[in-house]
């Protein structure tokens, strides 16, 4: 496929197609370019190719062949014109934050983010000078008031985890452009698969490759997609850093959009029929799903998301004990904070994935003792059900 193809094509298409330039050899499979460097030709050669007068590969932490398919792939599928390749999740968010901030700016931050991300603000970023305020990610009157006239980056995960609340990304997008300030989504729980915030405002959107895009827990790996000049500014830090991509994890990635489609459809069907039955069990006091009609952001997702997803939450009785005592009597979901995997995985977010916020941190986000997280995997669902039954009968 050439680029002039792509807008004839839908989306499954574009994710087996998309990326791959066929070399000389005249492979079926995109190859993996394991390589630290690339040789030039001559002195001019190498000179045109590391000022950027033609282009050309000379150093994997700068470009490699099959990362670009990866990113040219991703960005497809986002509707974007560009995407840039990273570590991991994490390393994304980072480059962000570092190509966007200074000294002296502001960040807005919904308080439903992942740990890690609200410790990068809390406990590093501000560090550098910047300051930092969290809002709840429904409360659109909190955004508002938040902005400041040095106000930079209004961030988001939508949905949230662990509780799936769901932000409406045009309206906070509205406000960031508004105050100048640029609108990031983290699209990880959803894929470009069921949902893509550039249609509603996003300016960047950033993924954790690691979960959903591999899909069997196999290697490290993240992304910025957005307009050619936005992320060319994050290219810049990720090859000064160097917390790129590794191109072996970039052809598992891209092994991984070949089938994401048909399994983001899977897990959606059978972490609906999960939700559905936690939420009639009477040992389960709140289940967090967008998919049941009962969930406050029910509406908006189905207006931003073309399915739910595949991760269910649910607060059980009896506190943390309660919570372990499911956990504990699991015999094959895996006891890991991962998620996306084709295997299922069930935590504790309040002493794992969140486990070093503060107290009061866990307690605006509503990380309660209590509460379980299942990523739902491609195991028969009814296998998944008994296995969680089994400890919420023992509460």
């Amino acid at each position: 496929m050439s680029q002039y193809d792509d807008i004839e094509y839908q989306l499954d298409t574009l994710a087996i197609r998309t990326g791959h330039t066929r070399t000389f050899e005249g492979e079926h499979s995109e190859p993996i370019f394991l390589t630290s460097s690339f040789v030039c030709e001559n002195a001019a050669d190498a000179a045109a190719k590391f000022s950027g007068q033609i282009e050309g590969n000379t150093y994997s932490r700068y470009t490699n062949p099959t990362v670009q398919a990866f990113e040219k792939r991703l960005a497809v599928l986002d509707g974007a014109e560009r995407a840039v390749a990273t570590s991991s999740g994490m390393a994304a968010v980072h480059a962000v934050t570092l190509a966007y901030l200074k000294a002296g700016d502001h960040v807005v931050c919904s308080r439903a983010v992942f740990g890690s991300i609200i410790s990068l603000f809390e406990k590093y970023v501000i560090k550098f000078g910047v300051d930092v305020t969290f809002v709840d990610l429904e409360d659109l009157d909190a955004w508002k008031a938040a902005i400041r006239p040095n106000t930079r980056l209004l961030f988001i995960e939508t949905p949230s985890n662990p509780l799936a609340q769901v932000g409406d990304m045009q309206a906070i997008a509205d406000i960031a452009h508004a105050h100048d300030a640029l609108f990031a989504v983290d699209n990880t729980f959803c894929t470009p698969i069921l949902q893509q915030p550039i249609k509603f405002g996003a300016d960047l959107i950033i993924y954790s490759s690691t979960k959903y895009i591999d899909g069997q827990g196999r290697a490290l790996g993240g992304a910025v997609v957005g307009k050619d000049k936005l992320v060319e500014e994050i290219n810049g830090v990720i090859r000064t850093l160097g917390n790129s991509m590794s191109p072996f994890n970039a052809w598992i990635f891209l092994k991984g959009l070949e089938t994401l489609s048909l399994r983001m459809k899977a897990h959606c069907a059978s972490a609906q029929k999960l939700a559905e039955w936690l939420d009639a069990h009477p040992k389960v006091e709140k289940v967090y799903y967008a998919g049941l009609p009962n969930h406050e952001g029910h509406a908006l997702a189905k207006k931003q998301q073309s399915g739910f997803g595949g991760v269910v939450s649910f607060v059980v009785q009896g506190e943390r004990a309660g919570a372990w005592t499911v956990i504990d009597n699991t015999r094959f979901l895996s006891i890991t904070s991962n998620l996306g995997d084709v295997k299922s995985t069930i935590t504790h977010p309040a002493t794992t994935s969140h486990g070093r916020m503060s107290a009061e941190a866990k307690q605006a986000a509503g990380i309660s003792e209590g509460l379980i997280r299942v990523s739902v995997g491609l195991e028969d669902i009814d296998d998944i059900i008994r296995d969680i039954a089994r400890g919420l009968d023992l509460i």
